[in-house]
């Protein structure tokens, strides 16, 4: 197995370490909004979150629909704080219709993940399920190891070099 090869696998299992994700909104007025929520993946790589309406994280949704996600490894499993491993995605952000056949299965997912929590979750009618899409990504593996991910191709990691380093 070459290097990249074990490192797209890295990439492929990094987020099914995680629960939950770090999310950047911002809201109307462009201020930024720091915050975490419990998350499902598909195949495809669409993230979804199980919000409330309540949070401002799903406020500022509303107005802008572009989230920045973030899986960071633990601290307590990094060798150097300064290279922690991480993959980032620029993401947009669209509603899933409650109650149909679409949301029905992504609750199941929740269910299936975080279990009989959801029940109770499924009954207020002020959470919604919203859809992000990212659209590029980096994966940060250490010190000089560093993929874009393009929107056209999520499955493929683009290593930065100093030639391609501007783009993303």
């Amino acid at each position: 197995m070459s290097q990249l090869e074990k490192i797209q696998s890295e990439y492929d299992q990094f987020p099914q370490e995680f629960s939950s994700i770090i999310i950047s909104t911002v809201n109307s007025q462009g201020i930024p909004n720091a915050s975490y929520t419990p998350f499902v993946m598909d195949a495809a790589k669409n993230i979804y979150i199980y919000v409330s309406g309540l949070a401002i994280h799903t406020t500022n949704i509303e107005s802008h629909p572009y989230v920045s996600v973030l899986f960071i490894d633990d601290e307590a499993k990094t060798a150097n704080i300064f290279a922690r491993r991480r993959l980032s995605f620029d993401s947009t952000a669209s509603l899933i219709t409650r109650e149909t056949e679409a949301w029905n299965q992504i609750v199941d997912k929740f269910q299936a993940k975080f279990g009989d929590i959801i029940e109770m979750l499924r009954s207020l009618p002020d959470f919604r399920i919203l859809k992000l899409t990212p659209r590029e990504g980096r994966f940060v593996v250490g010190f000089g190891s560093i993929y874009n991910i393009y929107g056209d191709n999520l499955h493929q990691l683009v290593q930065v070099t100093k030639d391609n380093l501007g783009k993303s």
